[in-house]
């Protein structure tokens, strides 16, 4: 199986179609948050929707291996109302960490949890990235053209 980074294509479609509203979430937002994933899971652009197992092949959602840090769908993030930089809309989250946490994961997935939890996009991590009784720390890049997690030119 294996994570690539992508815009899922059934998000393309949706955004057209207003399913997603990436405004603050006190503002009339939807609800996002971030599942990770071991290097078991099968992600990328023809993900449609958060699963525990996506592709089959066994459970692929991280499972936290002492303490409460992780729990099966993830954790929510908050999304920064977009902007446009130049001529590209972009995106941004606040980084999220989960705190006294044990476990591996090699990628993630942004999805949209008000809207049937539907997919936003996948990320790959490059490789397995491992936390032992300390802070697993996710940091979004700059919401800017070239870098920001979410952006539509």
């Amino acid at each position: 199986m294996t994570i690539s980074s992508a815009v899922c294509n059934s998000f393309k479609q949706e955004i057209l179609v207003g399913t997603h509203n990436f405004t603050v979430l006190g503002s009339g937002g939807n609800a996002f948050k971030l599942a990770l994933y071991t290097s078991s899971a099968n992600l990328g652009a023809g993900t449609t929707a958060y699963a525990t197992n996506p592709g089959g092949g066994g459970n692929t959602e991280i499972t936290n291996t002492s303490g409460s840090a992780y729990t099966a769908g993830g954790k929510s993030i908050v999304s920064v109302t977009p902007a446009l930089d130049g001529t590209v809309a972009v995106c941004d989250f606040a980084d999220i960490s989960f705190t006294s946490a044990s476990f591996t994961a090699n990628g993630c997935l942004i999805y949209n949890d008000t809207q049937a939890d539907k997919a936003v996009c996948t990320v790959a991590f490059g490789g397995d990235k491992t936390v032992s009784s300390g802070t697993f720390t996710i940091q979004f890049p700059a919401a800017a053209a070239s870098t920001a997690i979410v952006r539509i030119a």
